[in-house]
């Protein structure tokens, strides 16, 4: 018997199935995903695996999309659950290229103890972040739970959006340029520091935000130029991008050093033992763009406050399907996905 199967043999969840890489992917495929009827309506649904689902209303899509939020501690240098659990939501439907949210729902499951304050404290925090998204919460739900049943709190929240034009993850093509919007993963090293209690001696902040914004100004730079989109949370970079290659039929060249790391986070990585590439972030985004308008896409990146560190850091290839390439400057080795959480409750 392992610590994956029971003395039966029969296998059992573990924390790499919900680490965001290929585990993950797998569990969902072969079971949360199968068996439902296909939808008679025409769009992208649950066996896409996106971020989201998209159906044809009228001569629009519309966009929805759902997340539970976990992560410890539920205050951390740079945010919080509460704006975590909005901005998640919101992100996940501009991966989509639905920019313009409708609105939120919101659950929330709390156990028995936890305070008052905090939940206030959460509140506000999300009342911000809906401020800055340009969106609001509709309707919700309340459940609260013993103590020792559940750790402290869990958030759902679920957005629905319009858009003129889907953005899927599996659009990518040979010859599209690769762009990150900015310094990869400050979310987690931001957590793994604050829960471990890690001497830094420069502050770690996640990078938790709504991007909705940014990328509606870098739709908008070439109209049709974005071939596909995703956002690196848990699995980071590496797993978002094995994603986006394997489903679009494409190998990914990463050129290394022009991928944006700050000193910090590749400092504390280093001391860990982590790699960047495998690390979560929360205000990210991966964009596959056309070559001929990679230049004019990261300028409108640029040109928005949360994208001012946007870089082109790959293209894609014909050959090497599903592979990611990382090129090094000195040579050139595949990139691996993360088989299990570096740290837990992280999104």
């Amino acid at each position: 018997m392992t610590a994956t199967t029971t003395a039966r043999g029969e296998a059992l969840i573990t924390l790499r199935h919900g680490a965001g890489g290929r585990a993950m992917r797998q569990l969902i495929g072969e079971t949360l995903a199968a068996g439902y009827l296909q939808s008679p309506v025409e769009g992208i649904g649950l066996a896409a695996m996106d971020d989201g689902a998209a159906l044809r209303v009228g001569d629009r899509w519309l966009v929805v999309t759902t997340d539970s939020h976990v992560v410890h501690p539920i205050f951390f240098p740079g945010g919080d659950i509460g704006r975590l659990a909005v901005a998640g939501t919101v992100n996940d439907l501009a991966m989509m290229g639905a920019t313009a949210p409708l609105g939120l729902t919101c659950a929330v499951v709390i156990e028995e103890g936890f305070r008052r304050s905090d939940l206030e404290r959460l509140q506000r925090s999300m009342q911000e972040t809906c401020r800055e998204a340009g969106v609001t919460i509709l309707t919700g739900d309340t459940k609260v739970m013993g103590r020792g049943e559940l750790d402290g709190i869990v958030i759902n929240t679920t957005g629905v959006a319009l858009t003129d034009a889907v953005v899927p993850d599996a659009g990518l093509r040979p010859g599209d340029r690769l762009l990150v919007t900015g310094s990869i993963g400050d979310h987690g090293m931001a957590l793994m520091v604050k829960r471990h209690g890690l001497a830094i001696e420069a502050e770690l902040r996640s990078d938790v935000a709504p991007i909705n914004g940014m990328i509606a100004a870098a739709l908008a730079a070439r109209p049709g130029a974005v071939t596909a989109m995703k956002d690196p949370t848990r699995g980071g970079v590496a797993s978002a991008l094995h994603e986006m290659a394997e489903k679009s039929g494409v190998g990914i060249v990463i050129h290394e050093p022009d991928v944006p790391v700050s000193q910090t986070v590749r400092a504390a990585a280093e001391m860990l033992g982590l790699d960047p590439f495998q690390i979560a972030n929360e205000g990210k985004a991966l964009l596959g763009v056309r070559p001929d308008a990679a230049d004019a896409v990261l300028a409108a990146l640029r040109g928005h406050p949360l994208g001012a560190s946007a870089a082109i850091v790959g293209e894609c290839i014909p050959d090497h399907v599903g592979r990611v390439i990382l090129d090094t400057g000195l040579g050139r080795r595949l990139l691996v996905e993360v088989e299990g959480e570096p740290l837990p409750r992280i999104c």
